[in-house]
């Protein structure tokens, strides 16, 4: 597989570039900023760019998208309620080739309500949800605890623990982690009731 982690921007936000590397086909996640770069770097990976997936509709996630899409012809793929263009509306379960590889959408609302993962082969890229030794915030606008909740112990840890986690930002102590290694160490995901996962929230 094609793939880059490009740390971007002053607000530790994680861009990635992945890909098909028999086809050339390529797929770049959350522009947010330095789009020379990331085309510097699709460029050197000898990739041609299909999509741009958005995890997410903040700007230091998206503010990249119109440029990209001028130069290189890719669709704006984002979920079905983000407030924002795109080319293609997901939902839940969708999925969509990069080549041969198969990207999964999993919705996993709470710090939006148009939050998504992205599953790739054994990569799982989650934006805002998931950081490493931590979960996103969820009092902005359109923010849920409740969703989060939801989000994270009935979608992201049904998976399986080999599941690499690659996130939106480089919060954590090193910048990507499996989904084992989350469920076994991180704060945010201990065992908890919705009620008291809701209280956590307001005081974490």
């Amino acid at each position: 597989m094609i793939f880059a982690q490009i740390p971007i921007g002053g607000g530790m936000n994680f861009t990635y570039v992945f890909g098909d590397e028999k086809t050339g086909e390529a797929a770049v996640v959350d522009p947010g900023h330095d789009v020379e770069r990331i085309l510097r770097q699709v460029q050197l990976l000898k990739a041609h760019l299909k999509y741009v997936f958005n995890t997410h509709s903040h700007g230091d996630h998206t503010a990249g998208n119109t440029k990209i899409k001028e130069k290189t012809k890719a669709k704006v793929v984002m979920h079905a309620r983000a407030p924002l263009p795109k080319d293609i509306a997901v939902e839940d379960q969708d999925s969509l080739r990069v080549g041969r590889l198969v990207v999964k959408v999993i919705h996993t609302p709470g710090h939006t309500p148009d939050s998504i993962c992205l599953l790739v082969d054994n990569k799982l890229f989650t934006g805002d949800t998931l950081f490493v030794g931590e979960c996103g915030r969820t009092d902005l606008p359109g923010g849920s605890s409740e969703d989060m909740y939801h989000s994270l112990f009935g979608r992201i840890l049904s998976l399986p623990d080999d599941i690499e986690v690659y996130p939106g930002h480089d919060y954590g102590e090193r910048p990507c982690s499996t989904i084992g290694h989350e469920r076994k160490t991180n704060y945010t995901l201990k065992n908890r009731t919705l009620e008291e996962f809701i209280q956590f929230m307001k005081n974490p």
